[in-house]
């Protein structure tokens, strides 16, 4: 009997640890990359390599706050389905290890061996901040010769020490094939500042961008800079992270486009554009050694309330896989992007409704068959007009995206979406400007249990935000006052990509 009543209580204690695992894992994205538990921020050293998708994040193991930076990693084979790996870099008498990039060095420039992954990074010295110095941040190198799956601190580092400059990190490092020589991109405070390398160990500057242009309501982070074609023209983007100073308040990622000579920077315009106007994609960074694709990951959150967000034993995720490209409007240029096309093959069944007329309220859920909070929702040829897609759940707790035709924008907004007040700042109506100037508007949404991504004018317009509903969304409602006019809906349920 006593043996009985020990296994009861056993039981009981099973059950209750699970109950408080799923509470906590409430949140817990199905597509999109989190830490297993603790706290990561920042995208690094994204890099392809035999078949493979390396992905290593800032992460700190010991809280769901900031703390000390190492390189955490995980590889995919579809950018997608994600394999957790032993931490990759972990900080050292030099300082902790801040954000930065890696590349394939094909040619063994820095003759460490041929095809060896070198990641270049920031060390930033504790010490040295405390101390009020002016140089305690410096860039390093670290090699794999196994694929990744180990790493060696060069005995050199740092390679590139700090002239006196306080914000001094997050080294971008490509190959200029026109001058066989690597060119890094490097955040300095509140410019750019470009270094050459012929080996990745001695580094010389370029030149500076940025003091004058582009928006300067925080420190420049986390740059970028890569080529793309457009109208059969090579065109280089220069994405450049600011925090804070975002559109909508606090972290976001502007963008310039122009050309490069391996030496210098020179746009083609001067206006401020803004890769995503949501609050929750930052520091995004792309893929290097992709050949013919351009892929981008962000960090899902905002600096403004990352480490408030009410997750229990994770904090942190990342944006679904982006590819970019540019789309010409008005003799301007602009930066789109859209899901991977990977994303397809997540597709369960769909239900698609067409020529729907909406006048004030109409409720899709049960016509969508829509029971998921991971889906996707592609809304196609709708007259310009007022309109929003309202998802919700039986505690009244509602997310709005939608069109206002007065002010030519799109928004997110999340006052009434769940939890919102564990940061002042995080109930709030999020606006992009629609830049399409088509007579009808297209929309891809992504939700995925407490994030939604919208893609808007076939990627010319985007937005990122989190939420924190109490229970899932379990309605789907399109609300137009004036009326509007649907060619089609469609809804998708996609595979979760957790294991």
């Amino acid at each position: 009997m006593k043996k009985n009543i020990l296994m009861l209580c056993f039981s009981l204690l099973l059950v209750s640890a699970k109950s408080q695992q799923a509470v906590a894992e409430q949140h817990r994205p199905q597509l999109h990359f989190s830490p297993k538990e603790k706290w990561i921020n920042d995208p690094n050293g994204l890099v392809y390599h035999k078949g493979v998708y390396h992905l290593f994040y800032q992460y700190y193991p010991n809280s769901t706050v900031w703390g000390p930076m190492h390189w955490g990693h995980a590889t995919s084979k579809d950018l997608l389905t994600w394999q957790h790996q032993p931490v990759a870099l972990y900080p050292d008498s030099l300082g902790y290890i801040f954000s930065g990039s890696a590349v394939v060095d094909v040619n063994n420039t820095a003759g460490f061996g041929k095809g060896a992954i070198v990641a270049i990074f920031t060390h930033h010295n504790p010490k040295g901040e405390q101390e009020k110095r002016i140089d305690f941040q410096n860039q390093s190198i670290a090699y794999s010769l196994d694929d990744g799956k180990t790493w060696s601190k060069y005995a050199g580092n740092p390679v590139l020490k700090n002239p006196g400059i306080v914000d001094f990190r997050d080294p971008k490092v490509m190959w200029f094939e026109k001058e066989n020589k690597w060119v890094m991109t490097l955040a300095t405070k509140d410019r750019i500042t470009f270094y050459s390398s012929p080996d990745l160990k001695n580094w010389s500057k370029e030149s500076e961008f940025g003091e004058t242009l582009g928006a300067h309501g925080g420190v420049w982070e986390c740059p970028d800079l890569f080529p793309l074609t457009l109208n059969g023209k090579q065109v280089w983007v220069l994405l450049v992270s600011i925090n804070p100073g975002g559109p909508n308040g606090g972290s976001a990622t502007q963008y310039f486009t122009g050309e490069f000579n391996g030496k210098t920077f020179t746009p083609f315009e001067t206006e401020t554009k803004w890769m995503d106007y949501g609050t929750d994609n930052y520091a995004g960074v792309t893929f290097s050694n992709t050949a013919n694709r351009r892929i981008l990951i962000g960090w899902m959150n905002n600096w403004q309330y990352a480490q408030a967000v009410p997750t229990k034993s994770w904090r942190g995720a990342m944006t679904i896989p982006r590819e970019l490209y540019l789309k010409e409007v008005n003799k301007k240029i602009f930066l789109a992007s859209k899901p991977v096309k990977e994303v397809d093959k997540l597709q369960v069944k769909s239900t698609t409704l067409s020529n729907i007329n909406i006048k004030n309220s109409y409720n899709l859920s049960s016509k969508l068959n829509a029971k998921s909070s991971v889906f996707q929702l592609s809304l196609n040829e709708i007259a310009a007009n007022d309109f929003s897609i309202v998802l919700s759940n039986k505690k009244g707790e509602e997310l709005v995206i939608g069109y206002d035709k007065t002010s030519n924008q799109y928004y997110i907004d999340r006052s009434k979406s769940g939890a919102v007040d564990f940061e002042k700042g995080f109930a709030k109506k999020h606006v992009a400007p629609r830049i399409s100037t088509n007579k009808n508007i297209s929309l891809r949404i992504i939700v995925d249990v407490a994030s939604v991504e919208l893609f808007a004018d076939d990627g010319l317009t985007v937005m990122t935000d989190v939420f924190f509903p109490a229970e899932p969304y379990s309605s789907i409602s399109i609300r137009s006052v004036k009326g509007v006019t649907l060619n089609s809906i469609q809804y998708m349920p996609l595979k979760s990509t957790m294991k």
